[in-house]
């Protein structure tokens, strides 16, 4: 496989086409599921890219939608099969939020918003243990070091020198003053953090407490945008037992309208970078 081939972005892309084909059609998933004995269910996983799909599910599905064009169908075979290979997540084996990584993978730009933590993808090795280990009581060392290890793997996306992600963060002043570890783990991490906030295409805004109530008390949550045309913006939301994955232009409007109320109630990064330091200063005490 390619090195440029990303299985969770081929997915979503072979999904957009089929549901393209399905509405040229004029049918419904369940009229197609119906024709092809299948749920509804499974239709609209493989239509939104949250399902593995094979060469089999297209050549069905070019059946049932009518496909001459042997260029096209060959084409979406083609994407089929690469939609099945591994993306570099699956040598850590069972990785529960795989496809979130896939599309952090391709994004092109990364917003987020988090009130009790810093950023994954902004987190020191130390800083991202104690995480890791206070949100997962129950696993193993061998749990706790896969996990820490994924996590690393991810930040190379941020420090990419060729092609690094556009990363905008706006975090809430409680990540500051939590202690996650040990008062030296936190001086650390926020040394690190005001650090990585001066780079061209990284940048940190901290929510103080006096700001009172803003829209990101609802909840965290991530909005994954990509360079090519043909690839929707995603809003995610992490939870505890599955996630949420949110591609309708009116969604996806609706958290980018938040995550707009919150960079404009923050400090500016500038205030920000200031607040951060004086507060790794108060660890160091």
């Amino acid at each position: 496989m390619a090195a440029n081939v990303n299985p969770t972005v081929r997915r979503r892309r072979l999904g957009s086409e089929l549901r393209k084909l399905r509405e040229q059609k004029g049918m419904t998933a369940e009229e197609v599921a119906a024709r092809l004995l299948v749920s509804q269910s499974k239709i609209s996983r493989l239509e939104n890219g949250r399902r593995s799909i094979s060469q089999r599910d297209v050549r069905d599905l070019c059946s049932v939608y009518g496909v001459e064009d042997s260029r096209l169908v060959d084409s979406l075979m083609n994407m089929a099969r690469e939609s099945r290979q591994q993306g570099w997540w699956h040598a850590f084996g069972d990785v529960p939020y795989s496809v979130y990584i896939g599309l952090e993978t391709e994004a092109e730009s990364l917003r987020v918003y988090d009130s009790l933590v810093v950023p994954g993808l902004l987190q020191t090795r130390n800083y991202a243990s104690a995480v890791i280990e206070g949100t997962l009581p129950e696993a193993t060392p061998e749990q706790i070091e896969k996990r820490i290890e994924i996590r690393l793997r991810r930040q190379e996306r941020v420090t990419d020198p060729d092609s690094p992600l556009r990363f905008w963060v706006v975090m809430d002043e409680s990540a500051l003053r939590r202690v996650v570890g040990s008062r030296d783990v936190m001086r650390e991490q926020l040394e690190y953090l005001a650090q990585m906030g001066t780079q061209a295409h990284v940048t940190v805004q901290v929510l103080p407490y006096d700001a009172g109530a803003h829209p990101g008390m609802s909840g965290n949550f991530a909005i994954l945008e990509f360079a090519d045309a043909t690839d929707s913006s995603v809003v995610y939301i992490e939870g505890v037992t599955s996630d949420l994955y949110l591609e309708k232009p009116t969604d996806v409007h609706g958290y980018s309208v938040m995550y707009e109320h919150l960079r404009a109630q923050a400090l500016s990064a500038e205030q920000s970078r200031q607040f951060i330091a004086d507060a790794a200063k108060e660890y160091a005490r």
